[in-house]
């Protein structure tokens, strides 16, 4: 091991581990062209270095990523997934996924390159208006999801839609 690997303390459930025991964590694996996974957005509150091509990365509760799968063999892709997930505490209900511990709740599940594609576009869209594809409504990610899934195009978000948001989650606290 080099000194440019962090390593982290074990959860051991210990008073200043708590707060390590809440975080979601996913298991990247990068063998380039053959197994990619990476998380295309997300506020990440930990990450730790397994080897040179494994990795973990921590999520608060009720922060948004996206986590995107991809495999292939000798003949092409075999896989390709997109995840957007809100990390959720061990304690609420919650979805299991491979690769993320415990699990979180599913914003959007898609399938195969095309369907990929169109959410990586949909979020490129969103930075392009200066947000945070984190930052973005939960209800979003569910219509891009059903949107897609259908085989129509999700609408655009707008920023006014995003002040709205906003609005809405300052209300509710």
């Amino acid at each position: 091991m080099t000194s440019e690997h962090h390593h982290t303390r074990p959860v051991t459930g210990t008073r200043n581990d708590l707060s390590t025991c809440a975080l979601t964590h996913v298991e990247l694996l990068w063998i380039e062209g053959k197994i990619e996974y990476w998380i295309r957005f997300g506020r990440v509150a930990k990450e730790r270095i397994l080897d040179r091509h494994r990795r973990i990365i921590s999520f608060a509760p009720d922060r948004i990523f996206a986590l995107v799968r991809w495999r292939s063999n000798d003949y092409g892709t075999i896989m390709s997934r997109i995840d957007i997930l809100r990390a959720v505490d061990p304690s609420e209900p919650h979805q299991t996924l491979p690769y993320v511990r415990p699990g979180g709740e599913s914003l959007l599940r898609l399938t195969g390159w095309p369907k990929v594609q169109q959410v990586l576009q949909a979020t490129d869209t969103i930075e392009a208006l200066g947000i945070n594809p984190a930052d973005v409504a939960q209800d979003y990610w569910r219509h891009v999801h059903n949107r897609i899934a259908a085989g129509e195009p999700p609408r655009v978000y707008t920023i006014q839609r995003h002040m709205a948001w906003i609005k809405r989650r300052r209300a509710s606290q």
